[in-house]
């Protein structure tokens, strides 16, 4: 493909765009509770998933297999992974899940990708000292 650069000058540019077969997807998302000082532990959370799903897509979707693979209690973030077919329906239920045991709560979900080497750094928190 060709396009037209700066100064009218001729520029070469391609288009790859990759179809994944990848069978996973992994997701980094953080809880937050409107109540100061609540926190979740592992078990709390995947019941957080589960009801997120069965809320939004019934029993069927309270069945979608997901695994936590990471859970780090202190910041309440978590890595998920779910297979590839499942991604949206847990994404969208995780992005409307709104209470747990009466609290009110919001799932930010901060990065998905098929790789989960990809997850292990993020250059928004990169600090250079």
């Amino acid at each position: 493909m060709r396009g037209v650069g700066p100064r009218g000058r001729e520029a070469a540019f391609e288009k790859i765009v990759i179809n994944s077969s990848c069978q996973w997807f992994y997701l980094r998302a953080r809880l937050e509770c409107e109540e100061e000082g609540v926190r979740l532990n592992e078990a709390e959370f995947r019941l957080v998933v589960t009801n997120a799903l069965r809320e939004l897509h019934g029993e069927v979707g309270a069945a979608l297999p997901f695994d936590v693979i990471r859970f780090d209690a202190r910041s309440q973030s978590c890595i998920l992974r779910v297979i590839s077919s499942g991604l949206v329906r847990l994404w969208a239920s995780l992005s409307l899940a709104a209470r747990h045991q009466g609290f009110v709560i919001a799932v930010h979900i901060q990065q998905v990708s098929p790789f989960l080497l990809s997850l292990s750094g993020n250059s928004r928190d990169l600090r250079l000292d």
